[in-house]
């Protein structure tokens, strides 16, 4: 298979092909209107001595002598033609006869050239060829003071003259030509290294091959990958990123609508502050709509100069819902493990004094077992018919106990089956965070009611410091939070202004006030209708 020539060459053949037709081109045209131009200057010339030998009062005279012009025509014809310049000054009488001419032997010929338009009182301007050959010739009648016609006059300069007249400048108008098309070529070559030198040395094949390869990896990773520019517009952005992010591509999964718009019109608030930041980050946790995300910003560098900035976003919401459930499940098989030793040793007592005959102690040691083996405090799960609830429930009841804290559900809670993903990420965050608060020996109310398709209320109180009035509105926000040491970063600050995107999308209201157990009391009411699919796996326990 033929090799294609390389793009180098191909830019300075076409360049250079471009210059010189542009240098022929002009070059024709100034030629040809140099030629017009000395043509017209000429015929001016010609016409204007016509005019003037026409109306001398001497040439008026010689015609208006009684016995004919004689010599004297002759000579003011030779003063003319020497002092004009021109080729030949011929006068003729009223029949056409020459009475000068710069051969005296041709005196008293007729003229060669048709003069009876003259004769008529017209003028001429035009080629024509006669005894000295073509030339450009002016004819003009001559009249006397009355304005009757006594003759003509024909002024006129061979073509050769005027050819050699344009010869004389076609050497600088050459010159100057190709010196255009030196510096064109020349131009053309620094043009050719400057392209070569801004796309690398690369041939336009391998330039649409490391697109596609570029297009193919950028919307293939399963992470979201979007770079703005200096001046904060959006120069990249891939279909994960667009997903991510919440970004509406505009033109199918390429982020085509996105490209180009300025970074503060198409982000969320949040993803903006991040990307807009000094400093560098790396996996720090990104709140965007109801989508938990982990971000890393990093500068993008071109030969050390910093040319904008990249944001790479990977969803966490998927990660941390089986990262929720298996310590869900294993926080429960530990307990359930402990709660069988227990009870095993219970029994194993209980035998002994069966054996030993002492029923009454026996009876005594059955009652005061009787509500110790249970998981929760209060109505226990009866009334919470959804299984997805009563496994959290069940979860979070483990994980109190092990940080030696009760977990109570009141007996008004009814948890009918149907319950969707939105109350189970509402009800994991804030019993997490009444948790958290109450700590050690501490104690935690859940109330939750509702019905399947219509409005829930979840309603958690601890027994910890609570929240100060001041932070009550600002605690919903992202990045805000009243743990010891928290800063917002590392998943902190996250939690509850989930639950405040997710009641505000139903329709509903995230408050927070104080519990009668001296705490917090966060109450959450979610407007009727189904979760949405993007809730689903949402992170249900993120640090407030």
């Amino acid at each position: 298979m033929r090799r294609p020539m390389p793009l180098g060459p191909q830019l300075l053949a076409l360049q250079a092909l471009i210059v010189l037709s542009a240098v022929v081109i002009a070059g024709v045209a100034a030629v040809s209107l140099q030629q017009r131009q000395i043509r017209q200057a000429y015929g001016d010339q010609m016409v204007a001595v016509a005019r003037n030998a026409a109306t001398l009062p001497d040439v008026v005279e010689a015609y208006e002598q009684p016995g004919g012009p004689g010599d004297d025509l002759q000579d003011l014809a030779t003063l003319l033609q020497q002092a004009s310049q021109v080729s030949f000054v011929v006068f003729l009488d009223r029949d056409g006869i020459r009475l000068s001419h710069p051969d005296p032997s041709l005196i008293g010929s007729p003229s060669t050239t048709s003069a009876a338009e003259v004769l008529r009182g017209e003028e001429f301007l035009g080629t024509q060829t006669g005894t000295l050959g073509p030339s450009l010739r002016a004819k003009v009648p001559v009249r006397d003071a009355s304005g009757r016609i006594l003759g003509a006059v024909s002024v006129g300069i061979v073509e050769s003259e005027l050819a050699d007249d344009f010869t004389e400048d076609v050497p600088w108008l050459a010159a100057w030509l190709g010196g255009a098309a030196v510096l064109g070529s020349v131009g053309s070559y620094l043009l050719t290294r400057l392209v070569r030198r801004r796309i690398m040395g690369l041939e336009p094949d391998e330039i649409a091959r490391l697109l596609q390869a570029r297009e193919a990896m950028l919307h293939g990773i399963r992470e979201g990958v979007l770079a703005v520019d200096e001046r904060g517009r959006v120069v990249l952005v891939n279909d994960e990123a667009c997903r991510l992010l919440d970004l509406d591509s505009g033109h199918g999964d390429d982020g085509g609508g996105v490209v180009g718009s300025p970074a503060a019109g198409v982000l969320d608030p949040a993803a903006l502050a991040l990307l807009e930041a000094d400093d560098d980050a790396v996996d720090a946790p990104l709140l965007v709509g109801e989508r938990v995300l982990l971000a890393s910003r990093t500068p993008a560098l071109v030969h050390g100069r910093r040319v904008g900035r990249v944001l790479t976003v990977r969803d966490r919401t998927e990660l941390s819902g089986a990262v929720r459930e298996l310590d869900g499940q294993r926080s429960l098989t530990t307990t359930l493990r402990a709660q069988a030793h227990e009870f095993s040793n219970h029994l194993h007592v209980l035998r002994g004094l069966l054996e030993l005959g002492r029923t009454a102690d026996a009876a005594a040691l059955i009652d005061r077992l009787g509500g110790g083996g249970r998981l929760l405090s209060g109505a226990g799960l009866g009334a919470v018919e959804d299984p997805s609830v009563s496994a959290l429930l069940m979860a979070k009841a483990a994980l109190a106990r092990e940080r030696g804290a009760e977990l109570v559900v009141v007996p008004a809670t009814r948890v009918p089956a149907g319950a969707g993903e939105d109350v189970l990420t509402v009800l994991g965050n804030l019993v997490d965070n009444a948790l958290d608060a109450a700590g050690q020996g501490g104690r935690v109310l859940v109330d939750v009611r509702g019905e399947p398709g219509g409005p829930w209320r979840v309603v958690v109180d601890d027994d910890g410091p609570g929240v100060p009035a001041p932070l009550r509105e600002e605690v919903f926000r992202v990045g805000v939070t009243t743990k010891d040491g928290g800063d917002g970063r590392h998943g902190q600050g996250i939690g509850l202004a989930l639950v405040a995107r997710v009641a505000a999308r139903r329709g509903g209201s995230a408050a927070v006030g104080t519990s009668p157990l001296g705490g917090a009391r966060f109450e959450v009411v979610l407007g009727g209708g189904s979760s949405s699919p993007s809730s689903s796996g949402q992170l249900a326990g993120a640090g407030a």
